[in-house]
């Protein structure tokens, strides 16, 4: 195992899913499962214990579940980056999860090695939206007006917010550096600048803000 392996902490009140979960993972050379936990509760608890790098959580948990788990992840000092497994696409809890504090989503249906990247990618910094949950968000968002003003937009040049936008729908940074006729390294300048003028953690806050704040419409 490498020194800088990922660190994993695996949360799922489901033995099995779990022990499925830590098979996949710990067979990675660049992976580590160093805990496990039964509920939102008890992943709180593990992970100021085991300062991991990536909570792969479960949604639908006793005691506490996966979102309100995630929130108050995501307001420690030292905030956790969350992997929402959910069973559903049309889960009724992805928005407010992404809302909370979540990094990416993956559907437990996915293939193994799915996993495998989505937890290299939201260890990575980056945010990881399964097309089928990327759906369900936009709908979401269609049925919401505007609710957020954030005047660190006005803060963003003419080209970040360009970016911005084109994150929001999706876009991989060599996707929009293709789309910009730039290189992907200025892409990444570009989104360090964005995250940082706006405060946001990373791409998945970034999603939220610019269709809640309106810069972006369901649809665009």
């Amino acid at each position: 195992m490498s020194d800088a392996a990922i660190r994993v902490l695996i949360a799922d009140d489901q033995a099995l899913m779990r022990t499925g979960f830590r098979m996949i993972l710990d067979a990675q050379d660049d992976i580590e499962v160093v805990g496990e936990a039964i509920d939102g509760a008890d992943a709180i608890r593990r992970f100021e214990k085991l300062a991991p790098d990536v909570v792969v959580m479960d949604v639908r948990m006793p005691t506490m579940d996966g979102i309100e788990a995630t929130r108050r992840l995501a307001a420690l000092e030292r905030p956790a980056r969350v992997l929402i497994l959910t069973t559903f696409d049309l889960d009724d809890y992805v928005y407010e999860a992404l809302r909370a504090g979540a990094s990416g989503f993956l559907l437990k249906d996915r293939p193994p090695e799915e996993l495998v990247a989505a937890v290299r990618v939201i260890a990575a910094g980056e945010a990881l939206l399964a097309p089928s949950v990327t759906r369900r968000l936009i709908e979401e968002f269609a049925r919401r007006a505007p609710t957020a003003t954030r005047t660190e937009l006005q803060e963003l040049t003419e080209r970040e917010r360009e970016v911005l936008v084109l994150m929001a729908r999706g876009l991989s940074n060599a996707e929009i550096a293709k789309a910009l006729f730039v290189a992907e390294t200025t892409v990444k300048t570009h989104v360090g600048r964005v995250l940082h003028k706006l405060r946001l953690r990373d791409r998945a806050q970034a999603v939220v803000l610019a269709y809640e704040s309106g810069l972006v419409q369901p649809g665009d």
